[in-house]
């Protein structure tokens, strides 16, 4: 995958059944790739989702995998076709060396600002900040100035009351979680509302 193809926002999916997921993915395959969605491995059909969403919207939504803590994991979820991997902590070289041998875009997981260029020294792509609302939005604004030019991603918190704010900061992307949707709306498997939601993300970061 392309750096330049990454979608600035990402869908976290965890928890969610098979058939959420994938109603979700066929909704995002309307936007073009703006959304990417996040796959997590403890998810345990995960690798069936990022599977048969590829197959079914793989030219039209990005899939990855997320909470990626193994190389068996990794390799499972490239396997499966998973564009990119998302993790909490850092990635092992194995883990880079795999990942750059099959195209596949890497977003470990980092706090400190030495631990965001030992991962860039080890050749991550972008640098996931968890969680982000620790931190805050400010602390993106402080880090651009001595490390400019890193590409970073805001995960943990996130919000659509506060995403615009750490858009504004300096974070590249935005991971979002449980409050992307409405779990009602979920539950009930609500598509309408869903893609509302969807659409109400993409305006305010675009704002």
């Amino acid at each position: 995958m392309n750096i330049e193809n990454y979608p600035k926002l990402t869908v976290i999916m965890r928890g969610y059944s098979y058939e959420q997921a994938m109603l979700i993915i066929k909704l995002l395959s309307r936007y073009e790739g703006k959304v990417g969605v996040e796959v997590t491995t403890n998810n345990p059909d995960h690798l069936k989702v990022i599977a048969d969403g590829n197959k079914q919207y793989g030219d039209k939504v990005n899939i990855g995998v997320g909470t990626v803590t193994t190389v068996k994991q990794a390799q499972e979820a490239i396997a499966a076709g998973a564009k990119f991997m998302l993790g909490p902590q850092a990635f092992s070289e194995e883990i880079y060396q795999l990942a750059q041998q099959n195209d596949v875009i890497t977003v470990p997981g980092a706090m400190t600002p030495t631990e965001i260029q030992t991962e860039i020294n080890k050749g991550a792509d972008i640098v996931k900040v968890f969680p982000a609302i620790t931190v805050g939005p400010s602390f993106f604004k402080q880090i651009s100035g001595p490390m400019p030019g890193l590409r970073f991603m805001a995960v943990g918190g996130i919000d659509i009351k506060n995403s615009q704010l750490f858009i504004s900061a300096g974070a590249d992307y935005l991971g979002i979680g449980s409050s992307f949707f409405n779990k009602q709306d979920l539950e009930n498997m609500d598509e309408q509302a869903l893609d509302k939601s969807i659409q109400e993300f993409l305006i305010t970061v675009s704002k």
